[in-house]
């Protein structure tokens, strides 16, 4: 994957009236950043929002890619890529790593490969809190863009 890449991260129960602002930022973050490819997860509603805007951006910008982001080997769970995405990712190393441990630890690597976050965190005690604040660490080093939505 290219070096401008995006990755999400929020609630699997975001609700649905998120969906304008996650598109604006998608918006944002391909006209102000120069964002052209996307990865996203499959396991909540926010992964399902996020491909969504991300979809709806694919058609007003040729060129833009969509990834999904698998936390098991795609031989151990196998994934049908669903419409609109161009490919899958499976982090380097995940073999190792206990099934249990699998999402969170994919979501991490998502993280240390990504040069912008797009991130719905409300929920204090949650995984998706915990990667904002590495994210957030991790742009104090210029290391990646963090955009938290309200």
């Amino acid at each position: 994957m290219s070096e401008k890449i995006c990755f999400f991260i929020g609630h699997r129960d975001a609700p649905a009236s998120l969906y304008p602002a996650l598109l604006q930022e998608v918006e944002r973050h391909i006209g102000l950043y120069g964002v052209r490819q996307f990865l996203v997860g499959h396991y909540g509603a926010f992964d399902r929002l996020s491909a969504r805007a991300v979809l709806a951006a694919k058609k007003a910008h040729p060129g833009l890619a969509l990834f999904l982001l698998l936390p098991y080997h795609p031989a151990e769970q196998p994934v049908s890529l669903p419409a609109g995405f161009d490919g899958a990712y499976y982090p380097p190393g995940m073999e190792r790593v206990p099934r249990r441990m699998a999402i969170a630890r994919a979501n991490r690597a998502a993280v240390d490969g990504a040069s912008h976050l797009i991130a719905y965190a409300v929920h204090a005690a949650s995984n998706a809190r915990a990667l904002t604040e590495y994210a957030r660490r991790r742009e104090a080093r210029g290391l990646i863009t963090v955009t938290a939505l309200p």
